[in-house]
């Protein structure tokens, strides 16, 4: 029978594990309070290969109307944010500039060729955007024209969150007839010039589970996702799903420490240094009460016009520490 001194011994580095791994837990970072994170909707952070530049999605409050914004690099801060040369006439969104930083891949309603209409659909009796996979490639110091994503991955118009491994292989969210009647992650490998018809990854819970926002390893050793697999602690939380031995894809694992919150997380991305990741959060300044003085209405104004007024806010985090803990190290 185990002794007190052994029980004491347990729990001892129990805590002591505990503490660690508390300690290695992802802390947050709000990314450019003010100038990126706003009072507005931000979303779908992506940087360019050399990290000078930063893509992002801004839109008002119900993400109605949307723009795909850029950033530059200053010091430790982004400075002349302005809107991307490519974007700013349709609804575009969820930017994702592939490993290689040959093209920036979006989502928008534009016409798929100019003899056509804008992409819509109908919910509830009414229409709105639809959505589509685009890309530009780049061309010297900037962009060319868009190109709208021909075949078998653009059949519809609810399609996501584009998301590129270095093989080309193009991973997105999408709303199919096999996704069960919400958005499902998919996965079309590159072929040629073009990609094979895509295929629903089967992840987690299963298609009766809505995710999506992927964002895949340039290696596909790992991918991150945004839904709820039955233990979100809020609305939707960001999974990490890692590449079993036989090819597949293990239990998704929300992410530890101030990734996920009990309000709304989605839109993970990867950024370039290994284990920085981005997400989008819902999460409001913490408030205290009673407060020290009643508020007046310019009190209010002033608190609604800051980042974390619950609008959707940038940040960053560091996951490294996870990855390594099963045994993904960094390239090269």
């Amino acid at each position: 029978m185990p002794s007190i001194a052994h029980h004491a011994l347990f729990f001892a580095l129990s805590a002591l594990t505990a503490a660690s791994a508390f300690a290695q837990a992802p802390r947050g970072e709000l990314v450019g309070p003010g100038r990126v994170s706003t009072a507005a909707n931000e979303t779908s952070a992506t940087l360019t290969r050399d990290g000078a530049h930063l893509y992002f999605m801004r839109g008002d409050y119900a993400s109605a109307d949307t723009a795909i914004l850029l950033a530059d690099r200053v010091g430790d801060g982004w400075a002349r944010v302005r809107v991307a040369p490519f974007s700013g006439v349709w609804r575009d969104s969820e930017p994702h500039i592939a490993p290689d930083g040959k093209r920036l891949y979006f989502v928008s309603n534009r016409p798929p060729t100019p003899d056509a209409a804008p992409l819509t659909t109908v919910r509830g009796g009414q229409s709105f955007p639809g959505a589509n996979l685009w890309y530009v490639e780049a061309r010297g110091e900037g962009w060319g024209e868009p190109v709208h994503i021909p075949g078998e991955v653009n059949r519809g118009v609810a399609v996501f969150n584009p998301s590129v491994a270095a093989n080309g292989n193009l991973y997105f969210s999408a709303v199919r007839e096999d996704s069960g009647g919400v958005n499902q992650l998919y996965l079309a490998k590159r072929n040629g010039e073009g990609w094979d018809a895509p295929q629903r990854l089967d992840v987690g819970v299963g298609p009766k589970a809505n995710r999506m926002d992927p964002a895949i390893d340039p290696q596909e050793r790992f991918m991150l996702f945004a839904g709820n697999e039955g233990d979100s602690r809020g609305a939707a939380d960001i999974y990490i799903v890692f590449r079993d031995a036989q090819g597949g894809w293990g239990k998704p694992i929300a992410l530890p420490g101030e990734v996920n919150s009990v309000w709304l997380e989605n839109a993970p991305t990867l950024g370039r240094a290994f284990g920085e990741i981005f997400a989008t959060s819902m999460r409001p300044q913490t408030a205290a009460f009673p407060k020290a003085k009643p508020d007046r209405v310019g009190d209010i104004a002033a608190r609604v016009g800051q980042p974390l007024n619950g609008s959707r806010n940038l940040w960053r985090f560091d996951i490294a520490p996870l990855l390594r803990e099963h045994g993904i190290q960094a390239e090269g």
